[in-house]
């Protein structure tokens, strides 16, 4: 096995080790389940589809997500063990990625346990499946775009809270971009720039494909914010292993 895949291997299995996993499963399905069927009104618009449902997924990650994040590297700096852990083998990459894996596959073993939504749905009704298919490869990616985000705010912060904190900060900031609130304080700047500002935004590419519009430009969105946070992350862990 790579050193990445014992990494994540062994970051994954932590995670079950204890309850907070469990915790944080059974709050994010009981989340899912009221926002879907109650605040959504998914039985007032009499339609069998799970728009309610991934509509919510932005804000439910906003605060879910960064709570997986802000232990992945802090809780290992403010032990110590993260020294330990550079001297190991292994690259700063290798760690980097093995450790966000295991958050990410985490994270789609909560995404995949909402599957009994997707079950009622179809009980209900004629829903295109393959829309929801890729609802939920889009969800995922979105996921994994706000993990890469708070693996590099972890990175630089001791504190957990201080990292949650500033990460949910920046994931809000990303959501925001494409609004009209936003997009105001640059009225006066060149088009090019307030499209640019417009294509930021996490819920302008999710949108897309939560109705089932697979383009291209969209997944490589997230994949790009991804990588360009983990490698931000790499850059800092390489600056605090050199003080």
């Amino acid at each position: 096995m790579s050193a990445i895949g014992t990494i994540a291997s062994r970051e994954l299995r932590a995670y079950f080790a204890t309850p907070v996993a469990f915790v944080f499963i059974v709050i994010f399905l009981a989340l899912s389940g009221w926002f879907t069927f109650y605040l959504g009104g998914f039985y007032e618009r009499g339609q069998a589809d799970l728009q309610p449902f991934f509509t919510f997924h932005p804000w439910l990650y906003l605060f879910l997500v960064p709570a997986i994040s802000m232990r992945l590297w802090a809780e290992e700096r403010k032990s110590g063990s993260i020294e330990m852990l550079m001297t190991l083998p292994v690259s700063i990459w290798d760690a980097v990625l093995g450790k966000f894996l295991a958050a990410w596959a985490f994270t789609a073993v909560a995404l995949a346990l909402t599957f009994p939504i997707w079950i009622t749905v179809n009980y209900l009704g004629d829903p295109d499946n393959g829309v929801i298919v890729t609802a939920y490869l889009g969800s995922l990616l979105m996921a994994g775009a706000f993990l890469a985000i708070g693996s590099c705010i972890s990175a630089a912060n001791r504190n957990q809270v201080v990292a949650f904190i500033i990460t949910v900060v920046i994931c809000f900031l990303f959501l925001l971009s494409g609004f009209p609130l936003v997009l105001d304080f640059f009225a006066g700047a060149p088009q090019a720039i307030v499209d640019t500002i417009a294509g930021l935004s996490f819920l302008t590419h999710f949108n897309a494909l939560s109705k089932g519009v697979i383009d291209l430009r969209d997944v490589v969105y997230f994949l790009l914010v991804i990588t360009a946070w983990l490698y931000a992350t790499s850059i800092v862990l390489e600056m605090k292993k050199a003080d």
